[in-house]
């Protein structure tokens, strides 16, 4: 690494950027408490909500935040700190607005048949329960636990798994393509009814809508009987629904109230998915629910239990192999409670999984002829060719570079008349899979050329682009080659093993060394613990300073490169208004002159929105250098570089072309977009500066990491790879964290996540040898 001096040129130091109140949500802000910007997980980004006061964290397990500078969350789907006036009057509906409903459509649809797994299973209820089956046994257990009945490993006991039988193919439906119309919002009637109650409870009148949509009909009645609903009002904090609750309660308000044991219980659950957790332990719960003075924590998760608002578990724990001795001992087993909607969708993929790895695949050419695609392809690529001819579920794995096997695979299996298909992360990972088969070459097939099978996840699972359905609903495919598969969430992962029909194979393709996805889960890395299907381990290194660089901090290191061509510079700052001061100097003068990397190209990363080096801090003074405007347009003027956030999760690039009566007009991906003005202010953010995890699944010619003195605590080794990893030709890293970066890339890997899918694959699909 070098020190380019003209990026160090010595400079007056401005006034460090005032820092905004936390954003988490528009309707949080809008209660007038302290409020978290966003999930306090480097993993997380892209929900709303809480920041560090998940159970995980409160139970002595919270995240790093990615967005920890000066309090700033991660990287969210609606960073609201703009002001709510946009352009034009009218409600136009948009494009894109369709999109981002049929993509909540599909999830839906995956909902919809959770619920009907829920309703059929079977086994004897509990009394005053609404549980079944093998949750209220465990509901049994605990109680028989807490009471001093039984002891922990007697009442939790894990009976002999039963012999490996083969999945059945589930029930399909046939699912809608085109996008639905768009569900009518709550009625005007109940929205002022809301808003009485809030009104009489001290909370803010900007509140109601929110309210109303998320509680459904009869909220009015249901917030007076339980006050403490609100919390499931995205970004409301526990403290602002206990001062709505003395409001509306006066003195018989208590800490004990059953009410408000339960909705702190399921509201620490929630925060833990959006750290990314699928369930938690027991014991972490209880401890997180005492942190928020409930007095009774073991009374209050058997209650939410029963009354059907989450779900308990056991999971049977791996033990390293015992003697002939111990075969009468019992097998440990952990107690896991979890939102019922990520449980059982970790429970669909786990089948969805294991009927893919049971099924033989079909055809879609010889033996003879996928063994003469592998002969003619080589390394990596050919032994991934090879796999997946023989096999259902293959994983891959490798940097950048290696996104030129899975090209590779998709080349081949289409010249063998395969229905064969690519998804990506977003259209950015899209657009550079298209460039990689084009320098393949042309294939001698005579169908529409390789570059027309790829698509996005989202637009896949929407209907919005892809191969369409079969008679059943299933995907209208052979093979499913999915890259960025860190990326996958237990839901878009269980909706999209279930799309696939019975013979396809899939290829679950990445970089393991990246951030994990911004929903809970980690599926991919979940996989490749399990080994319950082949793993192909790339060999083609990520090339220059810039590949030795980052694949150093892949396993722990951080050495200096040589780089001849100024690839890695680093630039050393005192504060955090130094910072911002050098990444515009950078961004504006020293990359186009030194590199011949134009500003529009160059991306800023940091990590994490607030604080006075975070995102909205940086946007702002590259703004001011690059495009400045009075903001007319909500806070935005024509040229700005924006983020567009169509659902949590998911982050596009773009830029602002104007506004009027219909909303923002935006160009993302070389795509027209109008987001309607009312969704502006929660989809809609600045983009010249990114957290790694809106930057994940795209690359840029430059890049400016940002690591400001109050970033030490947010460093992960994941974060750091993300980061760097983003840089084509130039990585230019503004360094006012010392030895915390050292530090982080050798000893802080990525923060656990709970989850169920290796216990749960495992009684299901032996373990793959290779």
């Amino acid at each position: 690494m070098s020190t380019d001096p003209e990026t160090t040129e010595t400079a007056s130091h401005p006034g460090e950027p005032a820092d905004e109140a936390g954003t988490g949500t528009g309707a949080a802000r809008a209660a007038g408490g302290p409020v978290d910007e966003e999930p306090a997980t480097e993993e997380n980004a892209g929900s709303g909500g809480d920041s560090g006061d998940g159970a995980a964290q409160a139970a002595g397990e919270g995240a790093t935040a990615e967005g920890g500078v000066g309090g700033g969350g991660t990287a969210g789907a609606g960073d609201r700190d703009r002001g709510t006036a946009h352009a034009g009057d009218g409600d136009g509906a948009s494009p894109q607005r369709s999109e981002a409903e049929a993509e909540l459509a599909a999830q839906q649809v995956e909902r919809e048949r959770i619920e009907r797994r829920k309703a059929e299973r079977k086994g004897p209820v509990e009394a005053g329960g609404k549980l079944s089956g093998k949750a209220a046994d465990l509901l049994a257990a605990v109680r028989a636990v807490e009471s001093g009945a039984k002891p922990v490993t007697s009442a939790f006991s894990e009976p002999a798994p039963a012999p490996r039988r083969p999945t059945p193919e589930p029930v399909r439906r046939a699912q809608p393509v085109a996008p639905p119309a768009a569900a009518a919002g709550p009625a005007a009637e109940t929205v002022a009814a809301v808003r009485a109650v809030l009104t009489e409870g001290g909370a803010p009148e900007a509140l109601a809508l929110q309210a109303a949509t998320a509680l459904g009909e009869g909220v009015d009645a249901r917030l007076r009987a339980d006050p403490w609903l609100l919390l499931r009002v995205p970004g409301v904090r526990p403290e602002q629904a206990d001062g709505f609750a003395r409001a509306l309660l006066g003195a018989e308000c208590r800490p004990d109230d059953e009410r408000r044991a339960r909705a702190m219980t399921v509201w620490l659950l929630e925060q833990a998915a959006l750290a990314g957790h699928t369930a938690l332990e027991l014991p972490a719960l209880q401890a997180a629910l005492a942190q928020r003075s409930v007095p009774d924590p073991e009374t209050a998760v058997r209650r939410t239990i029963a009354e059907g608002e989450a779900l308990v578990f056991q999971d049977a724990l791996e033990t390293p192999a015992r003697g002939d001795d111990e075969d009468g001992e019992e097998q440990p087993v952990r107690a896991l409670v979890g939102v019922e909607r990520y449980a059982l969708a970790e429970e669909s993929l786990a089948d969805g999984l294991a009927r893919l790895a049971d099924s033989a695949p079909k055809e879609g050419g010889s033996a003879e002829d996928w063994e003469r695609a592998a002969d003619s392809a080589h390394g990596s690529a050919a032994e991934l060719i090879r796999a997946v001819a023989r096999h259902g579920l293959v994983l891959h794995t490798g940097g950048e570079a290696s996104r030129i096997e899975p090209a590779t695979l998709l080349r081949e299996a289409r010249r063998l008349g395969a229905r064969a298909w690519a998804a990506t992360h977003g259209p950015a990972g899209r657009e550079l899979l298209a460039a990689l088969l084009a320098r393949l070459g042309p294939t001698d097939a005579p169908e529409e050329p390789e570059q027309a099978a790829l698509t996005t996840v989202a637009g896949l699972l929407s209907g919005a682009e892809g191969p369409g359905r079969d008679a059943d609903g299933a995907l209208d495919l052979d093979l499913l080659i999915v890259l960025d598969a860190p990326q996958l969430d237990v839901e878009t992962a269980a909706l999209l093993i279930e799309s696939l029909p019975d013979g396809a194979r899939l290829v679950l393709s990445g970089d393991p060394g990246v951030l994990w996805s911004a929903g809970p889960g980690r599926v991919f890395a979940d996989l490749l613990a399990a080994r319950v299907c082949p793993q192909i381990a790339s060999r083609t290194p990520d090339p220059g300073p810039l590949g030795e660089l980052v694949s150093a901090v892949g396993v722990g290191e951080l050495p200096q490169v040589d780089a001849p061509g100024k690839e890695v510079v680093i630039v050393p700052v005192r504060d955090a208004g130094e910072a911002v001061h050098r990444t515009v100097q950078l961004v504006a003068d020293s990359v186009p002159r030194a590199i011949g990397v134009p500003p529009e190209e160059t991306q800023v990363i940091t990590p994490g929105h607030g604080g006075a080096a975070g995102t909205r801090a940086l946007n702002a003074a590259l703004k001011e250098r690059l495009n400045p405007g009075p903001g007319r347009f909500g806070g935005f003027d024509p040229g700005d570089r924006i983020v567009y956030c169509p659902v949590p999760g998911r982050a596009l690039p773009g830029r602002v072309v104007t506004a009027d009566a219909e909303g923002l007009h935006l160009e993302c991906a070389g795509a027209a977009l109008v987001v309607p003005r009312e969704r502006v202010e929660q989809s809609v953010r600045h983009g010249w500066a990114l957290t790694a995890h809106q930057a994940v699944g795209q690359r840029w010619p430059a890049v400016v990491v940002v690591l400001p003195g109050d970033a030490a605590q947010a460093l992960t080794r994941p974060w750091v790879y993300t980061a760097f990893g983003r840089a084509v030709r130039h990585l230019s890293v503004v360094h006012g964290v010392e030895q915390a970066l050292p530090r982080a890339v050798a000893e802080v890997p990525a923060k656990p996540r709970t989850t169920r899918l290796p216990a749960l694959l495992r009684p299901q699909v032996p373990t793959a040898e290779g």
